[in-house]
């Protein structure tokens, strides 16, 4: 006969690891310590999910391995301190990916660093930095379609890294929101015997 509070215990442990996974540091998995659909606060822990439908989804702009070398920070206020954008290691002239379909609004140099943006169908921008682009302004793209090469020489970043943004109109977004983080598998749970 199995003990009557094996129920509550299983309930704890999925909770426990639930919770355990969502603190995971990004730098050692690569992606963000909140789940999709979440935003990570400015202590470091999960907000609640935000209200509306739920995010559009994006494809990774870099080949794996893409670990997280530098987080999302949101600012404050607009022109606050932060880092609008994520931080993603990668070899000095790895193609650069669009992360969804959209059309090319700007690709050039701007303050001696290759930068390139899409709009996307679903309002957002994204933008990707320092690269050699490929594409021109006004070009259409598809999700993959290769947007130019990294370069090296993103501030803070050993190596090369590529810097990419996302943002609403003028509110600058978390870009991990918008990516698969992979899935948790839990084993089934076994009684000590």
């Amino acid at each position: 006969m199995a003990p009557t509070h094996a129920p509550r215990l299983s309930t704890v442990a999925l909770c426990l690891v639930t919770a355990l996974t969502s603190l995971v540091s990004p730098t050692l998995v690569g992606v963000s310590a909140a789940p999709a659909g979440m935003s990570a606060s400015r202590s470091g822990g999960p907000e609640l999910p935000r209200a509306g439908p739920s995010p559009a989804r994006f494809a990774w702009p870099l080949a794996p391995p893409h670990p997280v070398v530098r987080p999302f920070d949101a600012p404050a206020t607009p022109y606050g301190p932060g880092h609008r954008g994520v931080d993603l290691g990668a070899s000095a002239g790895a193609p650069v990916l669009s992360a969804g379909p959209g059309v090319v609004v700007f690709a050039g140099q701007l303050a001696n660093r290759g930068v390139v943006s899409v709009d996307h169908p679903n309002g957002l921008r994204t933008t990707y930095e320092p690269l050699a682009p490929a594409v021109r302004a006004g070009g259409k793209v598809a999700a993959g379609t290769v947007l130019g090469r990294l370069r090296p020489g993103h501030a803070g970043c050993p190596g090369a890294c590529l810097h990419w943004g996302v943002r609403r109109g003028k509110e600058y977004l978390d870009p991990l929101r918008f990516v698969a983080a992979g899935h948790v598998r839990l084993k089934p749970w076994e009684e000590a015997g």
